[in-house]
């Protein structure tokens, strides 16, 4: 559902999302933050391994691999 507000950790391979403001203090984020997922930027969903954990972003150019636990933390609105 498009404009649906959710953890990265939820979406799909194939789906993207908006990151949201209101980044809370987890380490993993902070770290995403300062290589430029910052609120506003624009995620992709690349693709999940096969037992869900971890999966692959990208955004600005750039591609990782970041476990769900690490995704849960950031909050996206869902991209139709």
């Amino acid at each position: 559902m498009s404009g649906e507000i959710c953890p990265l950790a939820a979406l799909r391979a194939g789906e993207g999302g908006l990151v949201q403001p209101g980044v809370p203090e987890h380490p993993a984020v902070q770290r995403l933050l300062a290589m430029g997922l910052l609120p506003g930027t624009e995620v992709a969903v690349i693709q999940v391994a096969p037992l869900g954990d971890p999966m692959e972003i990208e955004f600005g150019g750039l591609r990782l691999s970041l476990r769900k636990s690490d995704a849960a933390a950031v909050q996206v609105m869902r991209l139709g």
